[in-house]
């Protein structure tokens, strides 16, 4: 059964480390941390990109096609017990999510060119994803690697996250590599402030974000990492 999208506002800012401070010192009185994200308020994620054979979502995204998706597998803090494929669907400034979770071994298969894993007529997620990869070459294309500080507030079902630490695994695709070097991909400076939300966003946490003061940028960390993995001297993210 086909999952029924629901569609959320997102901004993104690039914001320096003094605005990070001033922003997360307001917020901590207004919003609380995710409670996925533990004692330090924080975890790891390592996302996989995947892209067809025309680099079709790269291209997009640096047209600025109003209608875009993004296919990835995504894990938490380096292990193995929680893996997801997700597609990413953009309308505008408004986004949606699909998932379906991986096994270790589905995973592998993957890697391995093995994609029949896939093919599961019950999974229309994965049924695509076998598709794209059989009839468009969907592939891996670049590791992207960062820590998040998640926030979150109920009123407006509001998620705000601090992601640092940008990095890029280069030419590497093996996300469970324990000795992937991942290089910085932006300034130590840098950090991508997200902020999703359902209907709105309520104005004490407006006040806090200041968002009127700030300039909102794509910030693909997608394109920003591939740009370190160019295949043709003529490829100019």
């Amino acid at each position: 059964m086909k999952q029924k999208l629901k569609f959320r506002h997102e901004l993104k800012f690039m914001v320096n480390r003094h605005q990070y401070f001033v922003i997360r010192q307001r917020l901590r009185g207004l919003a609380q941390h995710d409670e996925h994200a533990g004692r330090s308020g924080e975890y790891h994620i390592r996302s996989l990109y995947f892209d067809d054979i025309d680099n079709s979502a790269l291209h997009e995204k640096l047209g600025g096609v109003h209608g875009r998706r993004k296919y990835r597998i995504r894990i938490y803090n380096g292990r193995d017990n929680l893996i997801h494929f997700e597609k990413k669907i953009k309308q505008g400034d408004f986004i949606a999510k699909v998932k379906e979770p991986l096994t270790r071994e589905m995973y592998d298969e993957v890697m391995a060119g093995r994609i029949e894993t896939l093919r599961n007529p019950d999974k229309p997620l994965l049924m695509e994803l076998y598709h794209e990869m059989k009839d468009r070459l969907l592939a891996p294309k670049v590791i992207v690697d960062y820590v998040r500080e998640p926030f979150v507030c109920r009123n407006g079902n509001v998620r705000i996250t601090f992601d640092k630490e940008l990095r890029t695994g280069l030419s590497a695709l093996d996300i469970f590599d324990a000795d992937l070097r991942a290089v910085p991909a932006i300034d130590d400076n840098l950090i991508i402030l997200e902020v999703k939300y359902d209907g709105y966003i309520p104005e004490y946490l407006r006040a806090a974000l200041q968002l009127e003061g700030l300039r909102q940028q794509s910030a693909s960390k997608y394109v920003i990492c591939r740009k370190y993995s160019k295949t043709n001297a003529w490829e100019d993210y």
